[in-house]
């Protein structure tokens, strides 16, 4: 199942043709269910089954996007996405693989029933073909519907986040916040959103493997697992500050970047 994730993703970023991109989604999608399911609890059976009909739903809205542009245009090629009714039916289709608002419920509630180690995968891996189709398709598509998706991704992420005692839950709706600041400079400087994906990953990926180790699911039992390990524990406090993006750590650095380059754009 590792190899079909490697190769799907590879398949996806390294494709200029509609339907190599859409067989890398679907090879990446078939090889996480059982991934999802592996532990056979009925929540784990749930989040596998909601996981599958969105990405499903996703890919064929996908298709059906690239098909329009292709009788209209006479073009496969993902970078010539010229007609204006398929943009925005692949940016819906974009915004439900990732789990972008309006689009986002699905996504807290499989992570809360994955493992931390399918969970990090889904939070990293499996947002990276969907971002890079985003950023192959960025100059044709509709800066404002990108611009209301990003806000609300980000202002919900951060409000619901507030809401929950559970760390996984928590995780994901800091993805959904991390992935409206991507989505909003997207349009102007797709530079930048790459950046930004690689730092978020590599401090979602430090954070996750953290919980692995401590075997912490709850905010609870996160506040007693300092005694069990004090330096992983410190490691994982300045890890969480990162993530949020506070100044001296390395999470505020794209925040600083997209922030500075929205304001030479006039958004800010």
């Amino acid at each position: 199942f590792t190899a079909s994730l490697l190769l799907g993703t590879t398949l996806t970023i390294s494709s200029n043709h509609w339907i190599m991109a859409w067989a890398g989604l679907e090879i990446n999608t078939l090889a996480i269910l059982p991934m999802i399911s592996k532990s056979h609890h009925p929540r784990a059976i749930e989040a596998a089954t909601k996981y599958f009909l969105t990405q499903a739903t996703a890919s064929a809205l996908l298709l059906f996007s690239s098909m329009i542009n292709a009788w209209q245009t006479g073009q496969w090629d993902i970078t010539q996405l010229t007609n204006p009714t398929s943009c925005l039916i692949l940016t819906s289709a974009i915004a439900m693989k990732l789990g972008l608002v309006p689009f986002h419920f699905w996504f807290p509630e499989v992570l809360q029933g994955t493992p931390l180690t399918t969970g990090l995968l889904l939070s990293t891996l499996m947002k990276f073909p969907p971002i890079t189709l985003l950023y192959m398709t960025s100059p044709s598509l509709n800066p404002t519907v990108l611009t209301s998706m990003a806000i609300l991704s980000t202002a919900l992420g951060g409000w619901m986040g507030l809401n929950q005692t559970q760390i996984r839950k928590i995780l994901a709706f800091s993805s959904i916040s991390h992935l409206g600041w991507m989505t909003i400079i997207i349009s102007y400087n797709p530079k930048l959103t790459l950046l930004n994906f690689y730092l978020y990953a590599l401090m979602t990926t430090a954070t996750f493997l953290t919980l692995h180790t401590t075997k912490a699911s709850k905010l609870s039992t996160l506040m007693t697992t300092w005694t069990k390990a004090p330096a992983l524990n410190a490691a994982l406090l300045l890890t969480l500050l990162s993530l949020a993006g506070l100044p001296p750590l390395t999470g505020f650095l794209p925040k600083w970047l997209i922030i500075q380059e929205l304001t030479k754009q006039d958004m800010a």
